[in-house]
């Protein structure tokens, strides 16, 4: 294989979506072990993340707020499952201006109990509920095994933190803000995702529930794209988060977190890149179309100029990039954008300037096929409507590659046989115990991914202990 071509997603998944990672320059390795920089493109593409996320949190009433980077430790040992859960993650500082601290700090890992110590102090009537509150900002955990955006120790996220009067108002927000993820997912990042319950074990340490959204990756595996957290009044009893209601007694708060981090552009990149590299949903997409100018010489050069300059100010209204290098071949531009994953590409040359077309080239669609000629009047509504057929293109091919690797299956040994010879997801009547999902864990490396939130699809045998049930559970190997 030579060192210039990108590794196919078939011959080593892991190490193709690596190189589209390092190529398509949206990280790079950090000098300090599992952490990464994120490159001005990658940032680009999360920005235009939280802009959608952001728009949706303050259209359902949320604010936001900054909160310590420094927790003190004690804080996550007032919540017993909290603690043990991330307690094997968990960046301690013990030395402040080359003195030993009174108390070690701890790195945030989530802020669930800094909000706990805050909002104990600033909810104290009825009238102060609810608390919608949300950050943008950094989490350390430390992480044994890394991988850029997936998995690393300090990534870049969202996570917010409510506080509500009542279990049903807290199970309400839960619900609410899955939505929300499943929706930003859906209709902004192309992402066809299932709602689901998270089982006992795979829960968050200290929630009463969790939810979560599900993809499916190229590769077949599983990714959580998106959790949202019932924590009941756990964290309200460890914090003593207390309100009086109108008949004046005193109330503990139910809360609820949820986040959203940089892992999501794995998702992107694994639900939709190909061979040739990224493509990236024309809604978030840094650039949205890319102008390669095509001349040989400075004759050619001025033409194409004075015609890229009048194309490019028509379609203002898009993210638009012009590429301009002349150390490079017209061939190598396509291949760099095609690497990074423009969804629509304009080439224009002195036969389209004295034509009054361009060629218009699809990234989802490879070949001749995703190639047109179109004139330059009105490109601007053919651009518009190009990139939403991207757009609605790209979700109905993931849709269908999930649906096309979705198996049922009655009996455990037809789950290990199709886990290992088909993979993706397996929907399956379950009735076990945490005990015995550890067990086919262990076994099969799959996991409960989630108990979907789908309509009861009735009752049937549970593959794995033949008892009768109605609930339905989606297994997968999983990131």
């Amino acid at each position: 294989m030579s060192s210039d071509r990108l590794p196919s997603r078939s011959e080593n998944f892991a190490e193709w979506y690596n190189q589209i990672v390092l190529r398509a320059e949206l990280a790079d390795y950090a000098p300090v072990r599992g952490c990464m920089v994120v490159r001005p493109y990658g940032w680009a593409l999360w920005e235009n993340i939280q802009k959608a996320l952001d728009r949706r949190f303050k259209e359902t009433g949320h604010v936001n707020a900054a909160f310590p980077l420094f927790i003190p430790k004690s804080f996550l040992e007032k919540e017993k499952a909290h603690v043990e859960g991330f307690s094997p993650e968990l960046a301690v500082v013990t030395i402040g201006g080359g003195e030993e601290l009174e108390e070690p700090l701890v790195v945030r890992p989530t802020s669930e109990t800094i909000i706990g110590h805050m909002y104990s102090k600033w909810i104290k009537s009825h009238r102060d509920l609810p608390v919608l509150i949300n950050m943008w900002n950094n989490v350390v955990r430390w992480e044994l095994r890394t991988k850029l955006f997936l998995r690393t120790t300090e990534f870049y996220w969202q996570e917010g933190h409510t506080a509500h009067a009542t279990h049903e108002e807290a199970e309400a927000e839960t619900l609410q803000m899955l939505d929300i993820y499943a929706d930003f997912a859906e209709n902004e990042a192309a992402v066809p995702v299932i709602q689901g319950l998270k089982s006992e074990r795979e829960k968050f340490a200290g929630a009463l529930r969790s939810y979560t959204i599900e993809a499916m990756m190229g590769d077949l595996r599983a990714l959580q794209s998106g959790t949202s957290h019932n924590l009941g009044d756990n964290f309200s009893r460890a914090f003593n988060i207390r309100y009086s209601d109108q008949n004046n007694e005193l109330q503990y708060c139910w809360t609820t977190s949820w986040g959203l981090s940089t892992r999501f552009i794995g998702t992107i990149i694994m639900v939709h890149g190909d061979d040739q590299g990224l493509i990236l949903p024309p809604r978030l997409a840094p650039y949205q179309l890319v102008i390669v100018p095509i001349f040989r010489n400075e004759e050619q050069k001025t033409v194409v100029f004075e015609a890229v300059k009048r194309i490019e100010a028509q379609l203002s209204e898009f993210r638009v990039k012009v590429d301009w290098r002349e150390d490079v071949t017209p061939g190598f531009k396509f291949n760099d954008w095609e690497m990074r994953g423009v969804p629509l590409r304009i080439e224009l040359g002195p036969r389209d300037v004295e034509s009054q077309q361009v060629v218009l080239v699809r990234r989802d669609i490879s070949g001749s096929e995703g190639k047109f000629q179109v004139s330059q009047d009105g490109l601007a509504s053919v651009v518009e409507k190009m990139l939403i057929d991207i757009q609605n293109h790209l979700f109905k091919r993931a849709v269908r590659f999930r649906e096309e690797n979705t198996h049922r299956v009655e009996t455990y040994e037809d789950f290990k046989e199709t886990l290992e010879h088909k993979g993706g997801f397996i929907r399956v009547h379950w009735a076990g115990t945490s005990e015995d999902e550890d067990l086919i864990k262990e076994e099969t490396r799959a996991t409960i991914r989630c108990f979907p939130l789908d309509p009861p699809e009735g009752h049937g045998c549970c593959f794995y202990t033949g008892e009768e049930t109605d609930r339905i559970a989606i297994f997968a190997r999983a990131y």
